[in-house]
């Protein structure tokens, strides 16, 4: 367990996903029902309606799906310009993210990485392979 304030940036549907960014793990909903993985999290599953829901830990691997570069200042702490994208995860769910790359393009491999902010949990980022 961490000594983030995660009820800073949580309600009880995001906890659990704000609990383990606080250590370094990437987690996604799958439910128990049909398997499929989903993110934003929800109360139900979105392919087949059930409420059997679990928090699983994904690979932190994907692929950038949508890709466009930010130029005006919309966080003190993160100057301009910047990377946001789409990741779509191997597990199947996409992930609307930071590229740390600044060379990063749609199609390409990433895998999750850490952005602190003390004192709110880490925020997932994603960086090229390779």
């Amino acid at each position: 367990m961490s000594d983030y304030n995660v009820d800073a940036v949580a309600d009880p549907t995001t906890a659990a996903f704000w609990q383990a960014c606080g250590e370094h793990r990437l987690t996604v909903q799958r439910c128990g029902a049909c398997g499929h993985h989903q993110f934003y999290p929800r109360p139900f599953c979105l392919a087949c309606e059930a409420k059997d829901l679990a928090w699983v830990e994904v690979s932190g691997k994907g692929t950038i799906y949508s890709l466009t570069t930010v130029r005006v200042q919309v966080q003190p702490d993160l100057p301009p310009p910047y990377k946001v994208a789409v990741v779509q995860l191997d597990e199947g769910p996409r992930l609307l993210t930071n590229i740390t790359d600044e060379t990063a393009r749609i199609g390409q491999r990433v895998t999750v990485g850490w952005r602190h902010r003390d004192p709110l949990p880490p925020l997932p980022v994603f960086s090229v392979v390779g």
